[in-house]
């Protein structure tokens, strides 16, 4: 699930701007397609200009975004008749059709946020490696290790333990996991997710099986060791610390 920022001047949901964003699993806010809305902005993975009506003013609101110096991805929401008028040189990174359904509209946002990911990690090279504790993931090299020692993941029991430890401490349902991990267009059931987190704990072994915790009636959570545990609750007392004293 992604964070996406929609800039649109229609007093309507987004649903009503871009139907198909609705079908999604998305994590979307609103804010006016202005450039102040621009300066206290929340953080997003991708931005949405709706260009529907006003199509000149989505077009120098997308070319003032790449005046602020972010890299976040921006696409386009246009009609047919937008769509015949666009140019590169407005800044987007891509233009959607307002019509569009929800397999092309989530097709578009994948590989907007891929792109970027793949431009950050050509910048730093050790981007691409995630670390939880013991817990060593590299997306590049689609392998994972435990204390060094390397794990015989399937291609989903890889994607599953890359996700839950990008987010330590998070719980997501299984429904939430489903769309994450095996995309969109799957249509197993949840039970899928159980019997991987089952086969990834073995492969974890044991003493580390409960690195994958199990949540009642909600979903599953990667488990911070306890080190890092101590270690985070010992900034946050220093933090405190110093701002009593400053006070």
């Amino acid at each position: 699930m992604s964070t996406l920022l929609l800039l649109t001047s229609a007093l309507q949901p987004s649903v009503e701007v871009l139907p198909g964003l609705s079908l999604l699993g998305h994590q979307v806010k609103i804010l006016p397609a202005e450039g102040s809305a621009l300066l206290e902005a929340p953080d997003s993975d991708l931005l949405l200009v709706d260009g529907r009506q006003e199509l000149a003013g989505a077009r120098d609101l997308c070319r003032l975004i790449r005046t602020t110096g972010t890299d976040v991805p921006v696409l386009l929401i246009v009609t047919e008749g937008g769509l015949s008028v666009v140019s590169h040189d407005w800044g987007m990174d891509d233009v959607v059709l307002h019509t569009c359904g929800p397999a092309e509209l989530e097709a578009r946002i994948k590989l907007a946020i891929s792109r970027l990911s793949a431009a950050r990690d050509a910048a730093d090279p050790d981007a691409h490696v995630i670390r939880s504790g013991e817990v060593v993931v590299d997306e590049a090299t689609y392998t994972a290790k435990i204390h060094g020692r390397p794990l015989d993941l399937t291609f989903k029991e890889f994607e599953l333990l890359k996700y839950l430890a990008q987010h330590p401490g998070r719980v997501f349902s299984r429904q939430q996991l489903l769309q994450e991990v095996w995309g969109y267009d799957y249509f197993g059931g949840t039970r899928t997710v159980d019997v991987h987190v089952r086969r990834l704990r073995a492969k974890l072994g044991v003493e580390n099986e409960t690195l994958i915790g199990t949540v009642r009636n909600v979903g599953y959570r990667f488990v911070l060791p306890t080190k890092e545990k101590d270690s985070a609750m010992a900034d946050s007392a220093r933090v405190s610390e110093r701002s009593s004293q400053d006070a």
